[in-house]
Parts: C-alpha cells; sequence; structure tokens
C-alpha cells in the first residue's frame, strides 16, 4: 500500500537517499545531510504552529508500508522571498520603432523580477525511479494539492511550480552557459548548489539588473528559455493537467518555466468532496450498491496527521466505503469523514454522478 504523510524526523537518512539519486539543476533537494535534518525542523515546527509565515513548509513522503519504505518526497512552501529575496527572469518585449525610417523591431528581453513574493510554491518533487509507475506519481504530486484544498488559509492565494530547466546529461546548462557564466564565473552545478543550500546573496551581486535581450545570446540558450528538462516533463504535465500555466517567468540559472494560478482555480480545489465513511472488512468492500471504477484521493482531515491514498471510489447510503486497512493507514475511526478528489479531470463527472446515486 502507497501512503502520502508527513515528513518525521526518522525520515531524514531515506531522503538523504533520495537526494542522491535527483542528479544537476534539481535545487530544492541537495544532497546535504545538514539542511535535510534543518528542513525537517522546519517542517515540524510548521505544524506544531511555532513558525513564522516565513518559516512555513511542508513536506510529505511517499511511503510503501508493505516495506516500511520512503521512496518519493514532495513539498510546499507557503510564502516566498519573506527572509530572502526570489529572483527569477521576466520574458518580455521592448519595442523599437522609426516611422521615417520604416524601422519596427520587437525584441525579446529578460528581466530580473521578485514579482513572485509571497506567493506559495510547490517544491522538491522526486520519486525513486524504481516506483514511477502504478499512478505513484501522480499521487505524490497531487496530494499537496488535495491539502492545499482543505486549509487553504494557511497559503497564499496564489501558487507557482518551478520545473526544471534543460541541460545535458553532464549538467551543462546551455542558458547558463550563454549568460550566468560571463557574471558568476563558475559551473551551472556550483551556482545550482549554493541556491540549493540557501547561498542566494551572489544573485543579487553579480546579477545585471538591467533588461537583457535575448538576441545577444547563443542559438542554443534561446532555444531553451521557456522549456523544461526531459525528465520533469511528466511533472509538468501533471500540474498542467490541475490548471497551471507558464507566464512568462523562467529560472535565472537555467530558464526553466515557472508555472503558476490561483488557488481557487486549481480543478482539485473545485472537485473536492467530503464523505462520512462506513468502514467494512476487506471482504464485504464489494457489497456495494454504487461504485466508480476509477482511481481518486482520499484524504482524513486533519493539518498536522495528513494521510492520503488513492482508492477506487465505492459509495453506499450517503457515505464512502472504507476497509479496515485503509482506514488505519488513513487514521479514520468510525464515524469520521474523508475530503476527497478524483485523481484525473476526466472523472469529475463520473464522481458527481456517483455521489448523487448514493445520496
Amino acid at each position: 500500500m502507497m501512503i502520502i504523510r508527513p515528513v518525521t524526523r526518522e525520515d531524514q537518512t531515506a531522503i538523504y537517499e533520495l537526494a542522491g539519486k535527483t542528479g544537476i539543476g534539481f535545487t530544492s533537494l541537495p544532497e546535504n545531510n545538514q539542511l535535510i535534518e534543518q528542513r525537517i525542523e522546519r517542517m515540524l515546527k510548521t505544524r506544531e504552529g511555532g513558525a513564522t509565515k516565513a518559516e512555513q513548509g511542508y513536506l510529505f513522503v511517499l511511503e510503501d508500508t508493505e516495506l516500511n519504505k520512503v521512496v518519493g518526497v514532495s513539498g510546499i512552501e507557503t510564502a516566498l522571498g519573506l527572509i530572502e529575496p526570489w529572483y527569477n527572469y521576466h520574458v518580455g518585449t521592448l519595442t523599437n520603432a522609426s516611422k521615417e525610417l520604416g524601422i519596427y523591431n520587437q525584441m525579446e528581453t529578460l528581466t530580473l523580477s521578485n514579482n513572485h513574493t509571497g506567493y506559495s510554491e510547490l517544491c522538491t518533487l522526486f520519486l525513486d525511479p524504481e516506483y514511477r509507475h502504478s499512478k505513484n506519481g501522480h499521487l505524490l504530486s497531487k496530494a499537496r494539492l488535495l491539502f492545499i484544498a482543505q486549509f487553504k488559509e494557511h497559503f497564499s492565494e496564489k501558487l507557482i511550480a518551478e520545473m526544471r530547466g534543460v541541460s545535458d546529461e553532464k549538467g551543462v546548462s546551455p542558458f547558463w552557459e550563454s549568460l550566468g557564466r560571463h557574471f558568476f564565473t563558475i559551473d551551472f552545478s556550483y551556482a545550482d548548489y549554493l541556491t540549493g543550500i540557501g547561498k542566494k546573496s551572489f544573485i543579487a551581486e553579480l546579477m545585471p539588473t538591467h533588461p537583457l535581450y535575448v538576441n545577444f545570446l547563443t542559438p542554443e540558450a534561446q532555444e531553451v528559455i521557456g522549456k523544461t528538462h526531459k525528465n520533469t516533463i511528466p511533472a509538468r504535465k501533471i500540474l498542467e493537467s490541475e490548471g497551471m500555466r507558464y507566464g512568462g517567468y523562467v529560472d535565472i540559472f537555467d530558464a526553466g518555466p515557472t508555472l503558476e494560478t490561483y488557488v481557487n482555480d486549481l480543478r482539485i480545489v473545485k472537485a473536492l468532496g467530503v464523505w462520512p465513511i462506513k468502514i467494512v472488512s476487506e471482504a464485504s468492500a464489494d457489497q456495494s450498491t454504487c461504485e466508480v471504477n476509477v482511481p481518486y484521493m482520499v484524504s482524513n482531515q486533519r493539518f498536522s496527521e495528513f494521510r492520503a491514498m488513492l482508492i477506487t471510489p465505492i459509495f453506499s447510503d450517503s457515505h464512502l466505503i472504507i476497509t479496515e486497512v485503509q482506514a488505519k493507514a488513513l487514521h479514520l475511526s468510525s464515524g469520521d469523514s474523508v475530503s476527497a478528489a478524483p485523481l484525473f479531470p476526466a472523472v469529475n463527472k463520473n464522481l458527481k454522478e456517483a455521489q448523487n446515486v448514493a445520496a
């Protein structure tokens, strides 16, 4: 059974092992045990109510309960840029024209921006390659949205997610080689590592603050602006299916796109439903009168003890049927209710019909 739950101190070793598999360009999960420990402590402080808004963050793990093994991690940051500035490039257009000469030119530009300050961020999504099947990636990514949908008061009304930009197998970024290297004179992998461990002040100290003309970059660099690393394309598609879109902002190191949306525009927020549960034995779980043969996410309604998993929904007498094993995994008891949302957009209609029939 695969279950999403909040991170604990006992997960540190497993998360460190996952960090070793991410590769260059995965800024939010550096292979650094001290930083992982510090982040876990910050997450625990958030859940306990002791963190300021600038410090607040959430980290969830995907656990294979049969093996007691953590195989994935995903996170949320509550408010960006309240301690150190949050930087990215805005891709804009500058027009130069001369009516007398009959010349009209539009030039694409990159302008250093802090426009996402205060936004909440989806981050740190990584799944062990051996578990990239059975909709595990969808659960790991979208469970965060299910959490946000239930507890919107803890987050900004606007949400972003940075996608990893293009780099080759050796970690060479064409965008960095054409632009960043001229100002930092260090390798992309080292700049990426410094950002991951929180040393971001060099960005403001060394990056130019005036607009940069994209045409001055190499063709290879121009080509990757707003493009996603091949390993991150599935993660991008998942978020786009939930309503997140590229809004013209890119990472200052590798030019990977930033997806954004209003929280209330998320598909999961609109599809969220609440059902009282009926706990049954495994043997009697198929005796319900109404069933929708599609997966959906179900979670308890506890902020600090959040648990989520995938279930094929079964309804009976206005209740959602939960087996004893599922109830135990989700920390549910008789009389509890669950929050639920279809895993995929195409099944919204099916679930509404099922809810109507069950009622």
